[in-house]
């Protein structure tokens, strides 16, 4: 499992005290799996049950909550991938978008996609409807690889 920078936990802290929250243990926990398990598209539960294991006795309204205090505060970003869950991840600096994901529906894989494939059709957008874009989320369904074979 990969150790949590020095640099992501000050700049969290740094954000939660700007909002008025201190970094507490249970707080950490939950950032340090989310950090961990970076690309994994974890739900709340799942959340729950990977920092139940570090901290026992961390309850489920406390990482519902953390969780949405993170979003509040743009550290997480929620996924939604039409399966009636929330997913959460990791939201880096240097990220201007969301990125973007393939998801199996036969199997329910999802895959990162790497870099922004919309920039053009961002900047077209904004130039013909004088619009701002702050953001955009693309999600493409299809059969991933694995399942293709079979």
């Amino acid at each position: 499992m990969a150790k949590v920078s020095y640099e992501e936990v000050e700049r969290l802290k740094n954000t939660l005290k700007e909002k008025g929250y201190k970094l507490t243990p249970q707080r950490r926990a939950i950032v340090d799996i989310i950090i961990k398990n970076e690309g994994s598209h974890l739900t709340t539960e799942e959340l729950y049950n990977l920092v139940k294991e570090e901290c026992p006795e961390i309850g489920l309204a406390t990482v519902y909550r953390t969780v949405l205090l993170l979003e509040e505060m743009g550290i997480v970003t929620r996924l939604d991938l039409n399966d009636g869950c929330s997913r959460y991840e990791l939201v880096h600096e240097d990220e201007n978008h969301q990125h973007h994901h393939l998801i199996c529906t036969n199997c329910g894989k999802v895959l990162e996609v790497e870099g922004d494939l919309l920039e053009v059709l961002e900047h077209n957008i904004e130039s013909k409807y004088d619009f701002k874009i702050k953001d955009h989320s693309v999600k493409f369904y299809g059969i991933c690889s694995e399942c293709s074979k079979n």
